[in-house]
């Protein structure tokens, strides 16, 4: 990327930042440019200023992400500190993008509002409401009333559900637009047996994820048709590990990379994997998932940068 002119600014702009420390996988290469706003306005002030030309990335905390091993050509934005309250009034919950899901769901039970379904997953809530995140048949989509955002020209903008047009883990969220904050309106419950229910939803997810290794969770979607979409005709009783086991595929490596032996929809970096060594091996489970049943496993995981 060319040299830019940047404005005055409050935040912190690093060149040259690399970004392997910054993912789960601890894998790839340096971005350009790398900007943590101090606030809203900084960052709208920052947009603004930015040729239109350049790509905006903006990044979380790195848990659904292989970034390639030769970085990005881009400007990526990490919001930080000042952007991660999270207030519960009047039955609603509003998160700053950076709260942590697991906070946001911690906090709403304390207030007897179920965001349960938000405790295990992992990332942030920009995250969640970007990529429509779910667990347990519950989507992010389902309590969402309304997120504050900047555009990629520094303008403040209040998007509603019709504006995200929600699917199967995606929105119509505008490239370059940053999420800087989110309500929701969930049920309510009591916030005792929310507790609990998310201590057990925990305990499960242990007994059965490799929750210790270097992961970005689940790799690939569940088949098409099989997809837990919460539509009438959506069906449960085919998973991504169950074909990936069927093919053979469970605790395959590829230099540092392995399908998990825990779960094989997990793909872990035992130690010494590049980006490289992580894409390969879930392209080769693709293939050989598609030569032994005919099913074509789409990606979960982003993979974003140059080889």
């Amino acid at each position: 990327m060319t040299d830019i002119s940047f404005p005055d600014m409050r935040g912190k702009l690093t060149q040259n930042r690399p970004l392997a420390d910054l993912t789960w996988l601890r894998v790839g290469g340096p971005a350009d440019y790398f900007y943590q706003p101090a606030d809203a306005d900084d960052l709208a002030a920052f947009l603004k200023a930015l040729p239109r030309d350049v790509v905006v990335m903006p990044m979380g905390v790195g848990s659904n992400v292989i970034v390639r091993d030769g970085g990005l050509r881009a400007v990526v934005i990490r919001l930080g500190r000042g952007f991660n309250a999270i207030s519960c009034q009047d039955g609603n919950v509003t998160a700053g993008a950076a709260a942590l899901d697991a906070h946001v769901a911690r906090k709403a039970a304390d207030a007897g509002l179920d965001l349960t379904f938000l405790r295990t997953i992992p990332g942030s809530i920009g995250g969640a409401v970007r990529m429509n995140a779910g667990c347990y048949g519950t989507y992010t989509a389902d309590y969402f009333i309304s997120a504050e955002a900047i555009t990629c020209e520094g303008e403040h903008v209040t998007l509603g559900p019709d504006d995200m047009k929600f699917a199967y883990r995606q929105s119509a969220l505008p490239d370059g637009c940053v999420i800087t904050s989110a309500t929701f309106a969930p049920p309510q419950g009591d916030a005792d047996a929310l507790h609990a229910r998310m201590e057990e939803q925990l305990r499960k997810r242990d007994e059965t994820q490799p929750t210790k290794d270097r992961s970005a969770g689940s790799t690939f979607r569940n088949p098409a048709g099989f997809s837990s979409t919460g539509q009438a005709d959506d069906r449960h009783d085919l998973k991504a590990w169950k074909v990936i086991d069927d093919a053979g595929l469970r605790g395959a490596t590829l230099g540092g990379a392995q399908m998990s032996p825990k779960h094989p929809n997990f793909l872990i970096n035992t130690g010494s994997a590049t980006a490289a060594d992580l894409e390969a091996l879930g392209e080769l489970v693709r293939k050989k998932v598609y030569d032994s049943s005919g099913i074509t496993l789409e990606w979960e995981i982003m993979r974003i940068g140059e080889k």
